[in-house]
């Protein structure tokens, strides 16, 4: 699976770059700080992974490559920013991309290097999740994670897909693309139909 994992860490590093730009752009950053935090975006949740699993160089630090796409994402994206304006919640769309995409690198590199699958749901969500939460703080937003959206919920029960199916022995692409979708589509369909998290501090607290 191992050409299916570096396919899947360069489209989900081009999507969180993506991400990273388009709310780097509401907040008018500069070229610089929009290059930041595209790149802490797209490597975030990457880096706490390999740092709990004791991968160190970190993967980005070990490949160039990684570095280059986002550079060049980032260009491309800002030259293009208008039209990706057009696209309707650009920015949940490739957010949205980015955390199926890493929930499955995330699970699969913990249950690679021999965790316990709840203790691979935790990484696969943490890799998804990190990487925006650094972003939503540098951008001074209260990260998506913390508020009562339907986010590293999504996280959970695709990397619980993940586990079920690597244990009844499913085919390994398969399970990558039915966890990565089933993370789209809950997201999507909380946003859609406005579904949250209950809200624990009663209705007069409601805004």
């Amino acid at each position: 699976m191992t050409d299916l994992n570096e396919i899947i860490d360069v489209l989900g590093t081009i999507a969180f770059a993506i991400s990273g730009v388009l709310a780097a752009l509401k907040k008018r950053l500069d070229f610089f700080g929009i290059l930041i935090i595209a790149a802490v975006t797209s490597v975030g949740g990457g880096t706490l992974r390999d740092v709990l699993i004791g991968k160190t160089p970190v993967t980005w630090m070990l490949n160039i490559s990684f570095v280059y796409l986002i550079l060049a994402t980032v260009v491309l994206a800002v030259i293009f920013r208008k039209q990706l304006k057009y696209l309707r919640r650009s920015l949940f769309l490739f957010d949205t991309i980015g955390i199926a995409l890493y929930t499955v690198t995330g699970v699969e590199i913990g249950l690679r290097v021999g965790l316990n699958p709840a203790i691979c749901v935790a990484v696969g969500t943490m890799t998804a999740c990190f990487g925006g939460v650094l972003r939503d703080i540098l951008c001074t937003e209260i990260p998506i994670i913390f508020r009562k959206e339907i986010y590293a919920s999504a996280c959970i029960i695709g990397g619980l897909v993940y586990v079920i199916l690597d244990y009844y022995r499913v085919y390994p692409e398969f399970i990558a693309i039915i966890s990565g979708f089933t993370v789209i589509l809950i997201r999507t369909a909380a946003v859609i139909f406005e579904i949250k998290l209950p809200n624990i501090y009663g209705k007069e607290d409601k805004k």
